[in-house]
C-alpha cells in the first residue's frame, strides 16, 4: 500500500476545512509558506490541483472536493481508534496537567503516595500556566484554578479557595508590631503576578474584610508564580496573601503564620478536570479517587488546625 505524505494530507484537510491557508496556519501553528509546500507537495504526489488560488480567495477544485470526504473520513475514524486504545488498562503513561505553583507546593510532596498505591502507573507532571486541552492530546488530567467551567470537560470541586495575609514567624517577632490590620502599611507587600494578570487580585477584598479598605499597601516584591512568593513569604521579606491550598502546608509546619483570624472565600477554586467518559481509563480513575482521598485528608488537617489553641490568632491555621 503506497500511502501519500500525511502530514501533508493533514494540511490539505486543514486548509479544505477553513478554505484559507493562513487560518489553517494558525490552526497547525505553522507558517503559511509550510501550508502552501504541504499541499504542492501533496498536488504533485497526487498529479492534480486540489485548490483553485485566486488572487484573494481560495476554493477545492472538482478532484479537491472529492479527496476531502474520505480524507476526513479517515482522519476521524483513526481518531476513534486512538481514542479506544487510551482505554485499554496500561494504555501509556498518565499526564497531569497543572500549574507550577499547585505542582511544587502541593500535588509533588504527595506523589510518593500516589507511587505507593498504584505502582503500575507511570505518571507525567506537566507543570505549565497554559490551560493545555484535557482528554484530547496528551494530557490526560489537569487540576485549575478558576469558577469550575470550561468546555467540553468534566469538572470536579477539589478545595473552594480562601485567602488571607500569611508571613514568616520572625515577622511577629520584629521590632515592628503586627498586632492589628492597619499595621501591615509598615511592612513590604509580595505580590502574585499570576493573580493580578488574571484579574485575580484578592487584596482589596481582604482589607475590606478587615475592616481597613482604604489601606494603601507598597508592592516591593512581584513574583511571576506563587510558589516563589511563598518562598520570600518563609524568607521574611515582606506579608504576602496566602491560600488554603498552596500555602497550607507551611503553615502546619510552622514555616508560615496567619498573622490575623480574617479570610476571605472566594468564588474560586481548585478544580480535577477530565475529559468526558475518562473515568473509564483505569489510570485516570485512580488518580481521580487518590486526589479525592488526599483532599478530604487535607481539608481535615484544615479543620484540626483551626480548632487548636491560638487559632483565633491564626497560628498555624489552615
Amino acid at each position: 500500500m503506497r500511502l501519500p505524505p500525511l502530514k501533508a494530507v493533514r494540511y490539505f484537510e486543514c486548509a479544505a476545512r477553513h478554505l484559507s491557508f493562513t487560518k489553517a496556519a494558525d490552526e497547525l501553528s505553522v507558517t503559511h509558506s509550510a501550508i502552501s509546500h504541504q499541499i504542492k507537495a501533496l498536488e504533485e504526489w497526487l498529479g492534480i490541483s486540489l485548490f483553485d488560488r485566486g488572487a484573494r480567495s481560495l476554493s477545492l477544485t472538482e478532484a479537491g472536493r472529492r479527496y476531502l470526504p474520505p480524507v476526513r473520513a479517515a482522519f476521524h475514524q483513526l481518531a476513534e481508534a486512538s481514542a479506544e486504545m487510551r482505554l485499554f488498562p496500561g494504555g501509556g503513561p498518565l499526564t497531569v496537567s497543572a500549574l507550577p505553583s499547585l505542582a511544587s507546593k502541593w500535588l509533588v510532596p504527595r506523589l510518593y503516595d500516589l507511587q505507593a498505591r498504584h505502582p503500575e502507573i507511570e505518571v507525567r507532571i506537566s507543570a505549565t500556566d497554559r490551560l493545555d486541552p484535557v482528554g484530547e492530546g496528551d494530557v490526560d488530567i489537569g487540576i485549575r484554578y478558576g469558577r469550575g467551567q470550561w468546555a467540553g470537560v468534566e469538572a470536579e470541586l477539589l478545595l473552594q479557595d480562601e485567602v488571607f495575609p500569611v508571613c514568616a514567624p520572625s515577622i511577629l517577632e520584629g521590632p515592628l508590631p503586627l498586632k492589628e490590620p492597619r499595621d501591615l502599611a509598615r511592612f513590604s507587600l509580595i505580590s502574585d503576578m499570576d493573580w493580578r494578570r488574571a484579574q485575580f487580585d484578592f487584596w482589596p477584598r481582604w482589607l475590606a474584610a478587615a475592616g481597613v479598605p482604604d489601606l494603601e499597601l507598597k508592592t516591593n516584591l512581584t513574583f511571576n508564580y506563587y510558589n516563589l512568593m511563598i518562598q520570600a513569604a518563609i524568607d521574611g521579606l515582606g506579608i504576602a496573601l496566602g491560600n488554603t491550598m498552596l500555602a497550607g502546608d507551611d503553615l502546619r509546619n510552622g514555616r508560615l503564620v496567619q498573622p490575623f483570624p480574617q479570610t476571605v472565600q472566594l468564588e474560586t477554586g481548585y478544580y480535577l478536570i477530565y475529559g468526558k467518559g475518562a473515568l473509564r481509563q483505569a489510570k485516570v480513575k485512580a488518580f481521580r479517587d487518590w486526589i479525592l482521598g488526599q483532599m478530604s485528608t487535607f481539608r481535615d488537617k484544615k479543620i484540626e488546625a483551626a480548632a487548636k489553641p491560638g487559632a483565633a490568632r491564626g497560628e498555624g491555621t489552615v
